[in-house]
């Protein structure tokens, strides 16, 4: 396979996960902010921000951070690379270079979600905008399943890594980001507005269901980073993220004939996560360990741009 095609086809995946990942937030800020008993208001929006790395260039804009605003800069902004409009857009792009190494199926799924964007300059009123992040994750979901009905080769392999590096990346910012986020003045912590808060990061990853099956003791944040960091059942944790990196990995190696630095990379980050319990990351700082797994997670990326030529 071409170095291009390879590149083209790891940035569809991380595009289209991010896509999708962007789409849940949207939803889960809104039901947090306006249909909550108890709205978090515009610390949710921050969050929000924080969570995409997009504090810095939504500030940029000059804008006040509201539901209007930060929406749209979330879901249509074409300046901003990270925003779904950008991210199905260059999907597209990467898509169309590649349209031979793709099934008919994947191809009609990013096309048609992006002629769905393209025209369109405003995410609406709430519902409007909760229709659109429906209308994305739709998307998202068929082309994961027209990925997975694809011949498993080099093609379905880079998709697919490009897809779980974006993953495990989005969970480790999303935790961190809840983590650290201050309730309103006169909240206190397991009240009302923090559970709320939690339920809407398990959300945000399709956990609630699945974190009552594991824990029935009930909500607790501990628990709930140890479901998004540990449990290998739950396909966005992050060592399932760094298990199935690996195992793409290898597969392409298997194909190609030989190992680069991005397949050492990926088992050493497996086996330093095998080492730790939730109660030793807690002991040395969750918000140390999560950026240490980002920072990771972006040596892999680029060891993987350059095992591959990508650039």
């Amino acid at each position: 396979m071409l170095s291009r095609t390879a590149a083209n086809l790891y940035w569809i995946g991380r595009y289209v996960e991010r896509a999708e990942f962007t789409a849940r937030l949207l939803e889960a800020t809104i039901r947090l902010d306006s249909l909550s008993a108890r709205p978090a208001g515009m610390g949710a929006w921050t969050s929000a921000l924080a969570v995409a790395s997009a504090a810095q260039g939504f500030k940029a804009t000059g804008e006040t951070i509201s539901p209007m605003h930060v929406s749209r800069y979330l879901a249509l902004d074409e300046n901003n690379p990270s925003s779904i409009r950008s991210c199905i857009q260059t999907a597209r792009s990467n898509a169309r270079a590649a349209r031979v190494a793709l099934t008919r199926e994947a191809w009609e799924t990013i096309n048609r979600a992006w002629n769905n964007l393209k025209g369109r300059t405003s995410t609406g009123g709430t519902q409007a905008t909760l229709n659109l992040a429906d209308q994305i994750k739709a998307e998202a979901r068929g082309f994961e399943g027209a990925i997975n009905r694809m011949l498993h080769s080099e093609s379905y392999w880079f998709v697919k890594l490009g897809s779980i590096i974006e993953r495990g990346e989005a969970t480790a910012r999303l935790l961190d980001v809840k983590y650290h986020l201050l309730l309103p003045e006169g909240e206190k912590v397991g009240g009302l507005i923090d559970r709320d808060q939690w339920l809407t990061l398990l959300q945000v990853v399709s956990a609630r269901t699945a974190y009552h099956m594991l824990y029935p003791e009930g909500l607790k944040p501990w628990l709930v980073a140890e479901m998004l960091i540990f449990r290998r059942a739950m396909p966005r944790s992050l060592v399932a993220t760094a298990d199935e990196a690996s195992q793409m990995l290898s597969a392409i190696a298997g194909a190609i004939g030989k190992q680069g630095q991005a397949d050492r990379l990926a088992r050493r980050r497996e086996a330093a996560l095998e080492r730790l319990t939730i109660d030793s990351v807690f002991q040395n700082g969750l918000h140390q360990f999560l950026l240490g797994f980002i920072r990771d997670n972006n040596e892999l990326d680029a060891a993987i741009a350059e095992q591959f030529r990508f650039t």
